[in-house]
């Protein structure tokens, strides 16, 4: 097994954070800004969603965290609190409180297929208790889902103990991990 260090994403580390996304292969078309505000997100470019990432690291919003191979990035993970995201089920309480989402993952495509999504996402549950979540939740599709395969497999969490607490759309299984 590959050894993995996992770390937040700060201005500190966003240099890793930059070269994993701009990668070949790598998510440089959205910078994880989907499910986050982002004023005329369908007219945004590239470049736009990178400098709006880059801001809201800045201003010291939690967005999630990247795993390092030695000094290489090979995957990443957003997780961070549910109110920094746009209304991500249409059943979404907000008025809960401490509630934690993962939302996103990417692992390059050399690292693929040994396991690092399953590390991300135990790094990413222990992250987000460490920094006060009372709650995780996600919000993973099916294996054969033709979109939203990049928050994840359903039983990737149900592996690591949540629970199914509704849907958000027709794909989407929201899931949940209280401690």
């Amino acid at each position: 097994m590959i050894d993995l260090d996992f770390v937040p994403v700060t201005s500190q580390t966003w240099p890793d954070f930059e070269t994993l996304f701009e990668q070949s292969g790598g998510p440089k078309y959205c910078w994880c800004m989907s499910w986050r505000e982002l004023a005329g997100r369908q007219s945004s470019s590239g470049a736009d969603k990178k400098r709006a990432m880059k801001s809201t690291i800045a201003a010291g919003t939690p967005v999630g965290i990247i795993a390092r191979a030695g000094e290489e990035v090979v995957g990443w993970c957003s997780v961070a609190p549910r109110l920094s995201f746009r209304k991500l089920s249409p059943d979404q309480n907000d008025n809960e409180k401490d509630i934690w989402s993962i939302v996103c993952f990417f692992v390059a495509r050399p690292h693929r297929a040994v396991g690092i999504g399953a590390r991300l996402l135990e790094a990413a549950v222990d992250h987000a208790f460490k920094s006060g979540a009372a709650a995780v939740e996600a919000y993973p599709v099916d294996p054969d889902s033709p979109s939203f395969r990049f928050m994840g497999f359903k039983s990737m969490f149900a592996a690591r103990g949540f629970h199914e607490t509704g849907m958000a759309g027709s794909r989407r299984h929201v899931m949940r991990l209280v401690r």
